[in-house]
């Protein structure tokens, strides 16, 4: 459910724009061409199909007051026609999207193999169409106007038990659309409820109005959608359309709102770094001290500049190292002392970081749960081998939450009294079973039988469940012959409760 197709696209609706006319609509195709070709990003070119002699009542077709049918009617291309221009616009480097609005016009997005089939927001509950898009085996961009969170539950759950490929995409069907009413705060709430799946945002705003894309992006919108034409002496636009100059300003102010967005990971530059040093205060002796003394914060005071090597104030946070002076020092003189963490803030760190990707996860733990730092080679390697264990359950049942950092590995080892299932609520998760590797994601759970050797890590952190009959402190047999021989208490770190 992460296909790179969906990732920054730019979505360009001709809709009816072509005026049902071939040499007109391969106008707008060159604009978009060129403002893809200048900015260096991927237009999606969307196209509208209907078969118009099925998909209009017969008693209709001449009723000027039924809204919509006039115009379709008077736009009418041929399936050959469209198929050209969707040629034409594949040869010019664009990517090839059609919207169909009956079955017949789904077999047509095949005849003429578009990229992705787009789904209107007005037929995102008609089954039949679903159904048919469905088994089409096309990627699918299905936009929600007009939908509340009941209906797109159940669209989302048809999708992925169909194993369609799809985007969803955040859509206000007002024409064009006041800021009052585009609501961008439901494109985070769609990441949050749909965490698997690209989420976008498709606009009808005024021409002029980039402002709403950029707060798209900013909420997380991978892809984003407008309606574009081409203006000649005869032909104007509606008020939700752009024109191609128009089309240029919306990308160019995606492209600033998606390199301002950057990634979710938190990025601190050796600029930032040089930065914020210059701002720092150091740690100055406040009288004299004497080589060996403890260093405490009564011998010393704090003030800028922090130099070279220099101890800065927020050394002396609590839970930090205790400083043994290694030489003389003078009032007013740097002090220039280094010591290793002491093991309370090792654990506190572990703790914390803990806490926050289960923050992070929305897994929520119980305060009474206790928790276990299991470092089989110390606290020193504790974020290279080891699991963040929280004990919820132990009964003739038990159940633990599972923590394990980026890059932290879970060393080989059995139960012979216990057996256990795995199931993962968050991030990436390896299981190795004996001679079996598993690559688990959310969702996914593992079985680990009664004398059966396994281990675990992750690339990027994950949190899982443990359920298994009850736990037995001398139940855990390791590979490596130098942690069996080790009491559990000292290859482990107990606190209890949990919110200490």
């Amino acid at each position: 459910m992460n296909n790179p197709l969906f990732n920054k696209l730019f979505v360009c609706d001709v809709a009816n724009n072509h005026q049902g006319s071939v040499d007109h609509g391969r106008k707008i195709i060159d604009g978009m061409a060129k403002v893809a070709k200048e900015n260096d990003v991927r237009i999606g070119l969307k196209f509208q199909f209907r078969e118009l002699d099925s998909f209009i009542h017969p008693q209709f077709k001449d009723n000027k007051d039924v809204k919509h049918i006039d115009r379709f009617l008077s736009t009418r291309l041929s399936a050959e026609e469209f198929n050209g221009m969707v040629e034409y616009a594949a040869a010019q480097g664009l990517t090839t999207i059609a919207t169909p609005f009956d079955e017949a016009s789904v077999q047509q997005c095949l005849d003429c193999n578009v990229d992705i089939i787009k789904i209107a927001s007005c037929s995102a509950l008609d089954w039949p169409l679903l159904e048919a898009v469905a088994n089409a085996g096309k990627p699918v961009i299905i936009s929600s106007g007009g939908l509340v969170f009941a209906e797109i539950d159940k669209i989302v759950s048809f999708l992925e038990h169909k194993n369609v490929d799809f985007a969803l995409m955040h859509c206000v069907s007002v024409y064009p659309t006041p800021n009052t009413l585009v609501h961008m705060e439901t494109v985070r709430r769609f990441k949050n409820r749909y965490p698997t799946i690209p989420v976008g945002y498709s606009g009808h705003e005024s021409p002029e109005n980039n402002e709403v894309a950029v707060v798209a992006i900013s909420k997380g919108a991978q892809l984003i959608e407008r309606h574009v034409g081409v203006e000649t002496e005869d032909i104007k636009l509606n008020a939700y359309s752009m024109t191609q100059e128009q089309t240029d300003a919306w990308v160019k102010a995606g492209l600033r709102a998606w390199e301002i967005a950057g990634n979710d990971e938190k990025q601190v530059s050796d600029e930032e770094k040089a930065s914020l040093v210059t701002l720092m205060r150091g740690t100055y002796a406040s009288k004299p001290i004497k080589k060996g003394d403890v260093v405490t914060p009564d011998d010393v005071y704090f003030a800028m500049p922090l130099q070279d090597g220099q101890l800065c104030s927020g050394d002396f946070g609590s839970y930090r190292s205790v400083y043994t002076a290694t030489r003389d020092y003078a009032p007013d003189e740097p002090v220039v002392e280094t010591s290793s963490p002491d093991p309370i803030h090792s654990v506190r760190n572990a703790i914390h970081k803990a806490k926050g990707m289960l923050n992070e996860a929305s897994v929520c733990i119980g305060n009474e749960c206790s928790i276990e730092l299991s470092h089989h080679y110390g606290l020193d390697r504790f974020e290279e081998v080891g699991a963040t264990i929280i004990n919820s359950i132990n009964r003739e049942y038990c159940k633990k939450f599972i923590v394990v950092f980026a890059g932290q590995k879970h060393p080989p080892h059995k139960h012979e009294k216990k057996e256990e299932t795995f199931e993962v609520l968050w991030g990436d998760l390896e299981v190795h079973l004996d001679d079996e590797v598993l690559f688990l994601k959310p969702g996914d759970s593992v079985l680990v039988k009664r004398n059966t050797w396994h281990s675990f890590s992750s690339v990027n952190g994950a949190i899982f469940e443990e359920i298994s009959t009850t736990h037995y402190r001398d139940d855990s047999h390791y590979e490596d012959e130098n942690i069996s021989k080790m009491d559990p208490m000292e290859r482990k770190t107990l606190i209890d409760p949990w919110n200490g």
